[in-house]
C-alpha cells in the first residue's frame, strides 16, 4: 500500500469538560484532515515541539529520548501511523543505526512529538484516511461513514465516565476491570489510575 505523507497542523482543544485534545494532521497533497484524540500532557509535548522557541528548564521525556538517540547516533527516519482499531491509532518509529533499519512500536502522540523534534516525516495509509479523516474543503464534505464517529463516541464515553467514577465504591470489581481495560486501550491513564487505586484498595 502506498504511504500518504501528512503535515502537522496543530493541536485543537475539543471538549473543555473532559480535557480532550485533538492532534490535527493533514495530507500533504489533498484536503483531508486526520484528527487524533490525545491527552493534555501529550498535547503539551506536541505544542512545545511545534513552537520551537519554548525551552523547558529541564529536558522533557521526549527531549531526553532525542538526546539519547543523538548520543548513540540513531536517527528517526520517519513515523508511520499504520493501524486504527476502535478509535486507537497505532504507530511505528522507523529508525536507522549504522545503516541498519529498526522499527519501534510507539503511541501515536509520542511518535509525532518525536517526529517534530527530529524533523522526520509522518505517513499513514489510505484505508486509515478513509476511516477517520474529514475534508477541509466545504464543497467536498459529505456524511461521514460510521467509522468516523469514533471521535464523538470517545468524547461521549469520557462524559459518561465522569458520572461513573463519582462513586467507584458502588461499582463491581468485574465492571471496574472492564472499565480499566477500556481506559488503558484509549490511553486515558489518569482515569485508569483512579480505577486501579480502587481495585488495589479492595485487595
Amino acid at each position: 500500500m502506498d504511504l500518504i505523507k501528512l503535515k502537522i497542523i496543530g493541536v485543537s482543544f475539543t471538549q473543555a469538560k473532559t480535557e480532550a485534545y485533538a492532534l490535527i494532521l493533514s495530507e500533504e497533497e489533498g484536503n483531508r484532515r486526520l484528527p487524533i484524540v490525545i491527552g493534555r500532557f501529550e498535547a503539551e509535548a506536541i505544542t512545545i515541539g511545534l513552537e520551537g522557541d519554548i525551552t523547558p528548564t529541564r529536558p522533557s521525556t521526549h527531549d531526553l529520548f532525542i538526546n539519547s538517540l543523538d548520543r548513540f547516533k540513531i536517527t528517526i527516519k520517519q513515523v508511520i501511523i499504520h493501524k486504527l482499531v476502535d478509535g486507537v491509532f497505532f504507530s511505528s518509529l522507523i529508525c536507522e543505526h549504522n545503516e541498519i533499519e529498526e522499527i519501534i512500536d510507539a503511541r501515536t502522540s509520542d511518535a509525532v512529538a518525536l517526529a517534530i523534534r527530529f524533523d522526520a516525516p509522518v505517513y499513514t495509509y489510505e484505508n486509515i484516511m478513509k476511516k477517520a479523516s474529514y475534508s477541509d474543503d466545504p464543497s467536498e464534505r459529505e456524511p461521514q461513514p460510521e467509522d468516523k464517529n469514533w471521535i464523538k463516541n470517545f468524547i461521549e464515553e469520557q462524559k459518561s465516565k465522569e458520572d461513573t467514577q463519582k462513586d467507584l465504591t458502588m461499582t463491581s470489581t468485574k465492571e471496574l476491570n472492564t472499565m480499566l481495560n477500556k481506559l488503558v486501550k484509549a490511553e486515558s491513564y489518569e482515569a485508569a489510575a483512579k480505577i486501579r487505586d480502587e481495585l488495589s484498595r479492595r485487595k
